[in-house]
C-alpha cells in the first residue's frame, strides 16, 4: 500500500496568512479592526459584505466538529458565520469582547464578497453550549481523534486538521501566557491574538507564542541492518515507536538526538541525519506547541541499557519484522472506527470504544506488534528506513513525506 502526502499531518494550513500589509482588508490589523467594529454594537452600522468571517470554538482544547453522516463518515470543523456565533453566545456564560478572538488566516477568492477569514475562539466557560450545539448535531471533540479518524489521502480534512491543530496551539498559549516574564504584570493581546505585550509602560514587552523543538529519532545499526524501537507505559500494548526527547538551551539538534538516545537506552550514536518535521498540537495543555524534528541517527554501539524512567523498553528489530509491523497495523481500519465514534458523538451518543485497542491482523489474531500510524511523523521514519534501497551495501534513507506501508 503506498501514502503519498503533500505534507506531514498538522502541516500544509490552506489559510496560514501571507500579507504582511497592514491595509489589507484579510490582514490580521484591518480584520481586528472590521471585528471591533462587529461587536461594538454600533447604531446604523452596516456589517461590510467582505470579507466575510468564520469562527471555530473549542472547549476545553477540542474544537467543535460535525459529521457527513454518509455511508463513508467524515468528519468536518463546526465553522460558524459570525452572526450565528454572536447570536450563540447571546445569553450564554461566555461574556464576549474581540480579545477573546484569535486571528487564524483567510481564504481570498477571485469574488471578493467570497474571501473569508477565519478566528478562533475558547469558550470552556459555556457549559450550556454544548446542549445548544448538540442539537445542531455538533460537539467538542478531542484534536487526537480527529487525527485519528481523518482520511489522509482527502486534502480537504487534512487541511482542516491543520488549522484545528494551530488554532489549539495559539489558544493553549493564550490560556498559558498570561504575565510578562520581565515584570510580572499582565499581558494583553495584541495583533487580533497573533502575539501578547506587557501592559506596563515601562516595560511593554512583545511576547510571541512559543515552539517548544523536540528530535525524534530512529537509531540504525547499519551492519546488521535493524532499527531500534521502544515502548512506554502511555504506550498501548503491542505499539512500538521512536525515542524522542526535548531539546535543551545551548544545544545544538544532533546533540540533542545524540544525548537523548545515551540517556534512555546507552547507544552511543554517530552520524544523524535530518529527515523531516512536524507540528505536533495533540500534546497536553501545557505543551501544545511541540515541533517534531525527525532524524536517522546511526548507532556506534549496540548495547542497550534502558532507563526505566524514561522507558518501559527498547529493542533491536530487523527490517522484515517492521515491514510485518506496519503490514499488520490496520490503520484504514483505525480511521473508520474513529470516525464513526465522531459520527455518534455528533448524534448525542456516547461510545467508550478504544479505537487504538483494534489494530489487528487480517487473520483476527493480534499482531506481535505495530508502530504509530501515518499521522505521527514517527511511522514515516520507520517505514522509511523499512523500505529503503541499498547501493553499494549503503543506506539510502528516503527523505520525503512519501512512503509506503
Amino acid at each position: 500500500m503506498s501514502i503519498s502526502l503533500k505534507s506531514q499531518v498538522f502541516a500544509g494550513n490552506p489559510i496560514r496568512s501571507k500579507t504582511s500589509k497592514s491595509t489589507d482588508p484579510f490582514s490580521p490589523t484591518s480584520a481586528f479592526q472590521t471585528l471591533k467594529v462587529l461587536l461594538s454594537g454600533q447604531p446604523n452600522f452596516q456589517e461590510p459584505s467582505f470579507p466575510k468571517f468564520k469562527v471555530l470554538l473549542f472547549r476545553k482544547g477540542r474544537p467543535l466538529a460535525g459529521s457527513t453522516g454518509d455511508l463513508v463518515k467524515k468528519w468536518h470543523l463546526g465553522w460558524l458565520s459570525f452572526g450565528d456565533f454572536k447570536d450563540l453566545l447571546e445569553g450564554s456564560e461566555v461574556k464576549l469582547s474581540d480579545d477573546l478572538l484569535v486571528y487564524l488566516g483567510c481564504k481570498t477568492e477571485e469574488i471578493e464578497e467570497d474571501s473569508v477569514v477565519y478566528w478562533a475562539i475558547d469558550v470552556s466557560e459555556g457549559a450550556s453550549l454544548v446542549q445548544k450545539l448538540g442539537s445542531k448535531q455538533l460537539c467538542f471533540v478531542e484534536l487526537r481523534t480527529l487525527m485519528v479518524a481523518t482520511d489522509w489521502a482527502d486534502d480537504g480534512p487534512m487541511g482542516e486538521l491543520a488549522i484545528a491543530g494551530h488554532a489549539r496551539t495559539l489558544l493553549e498559549w493564550h490560556n498559558a501566557t498570561r504575565f510578562c516574564g520581565a515584570c510580572g504584570e499582565m499581558l494583553v493581546s495584541a495583533e487580533a491574538g497573533t502575539r501578547k505585550q506587557c501592559i506596563k509602560d515601562s516595560c511593554k514587552k512583545r511576547i510571541y507564542p512559543r515552539v517548544d523543538p523536540v528530535v525524534i529519532m530512529l537509531v540504525i545499526d547499519k551492519e546488521n541492518d535493524r532499527a531500534l524501537l521502544s515502548r512506554q507505559s502511555r504506550f498501548v500494548p503491542r505499539m512500538w515507536s521512536c525515542l524522542a526527547g526535548f531539546l535543551e538551551p545551548g544545544e545544538s539538534l544532533e546533540e540533542a538526538v545524540r544525548r537523548e538516545t545515551w540517556e534512555e537506552t546507552g547507544i552511543k550514536v554517530g552520524e544523524v541525519a535530518y529527515h523531516s518535521s512536524q507540528p505536533w498540537p495533540v500534546g497536553p495543555s501545557s505543551m501544545p506547541c511541540q515541533l517534531m524534528i525527525g532524524f536517522f541517527a546511526y548507532a556506534t554501539s549496540l548495547e542497550i541499557n534502558v532507563d526505566k524512567s524514561e522507558l518501559d523498553d527498547a529493542k533491536w528489530h530487523n527490517r522484515e519484522d517492521v515491514k510485518k509491523a506496519l503490514t499488520f497495523a490496520e490503520y484504514e481500519k483505525a480511521q473508520k472506527t474513529s470516525a464513526n465514534k465522531i459520527d455518534q458523538m455528533c448524534k448525542g451518543v456516547a461510545r467508550g470504544q478504544n479505537v487504538a485497542s483494534d489494530f489487528n491482523v487480517e487473520s483476527g489474531e493480534l499482531a506481535p506488534m505495530f508502530v504509530p500510524g501515518p499521522y505521527a511523523i514517527a511511522h514515516y521514519l520507520i517505514s522509511s528506513w523499512a523500505h529503503q534501497v541499498s547501493i553499494n551495501g549503503n543506506q539510502t534513507p528516503n527523505t520525503g513525506v512519501d512512503s509506503r506501508l
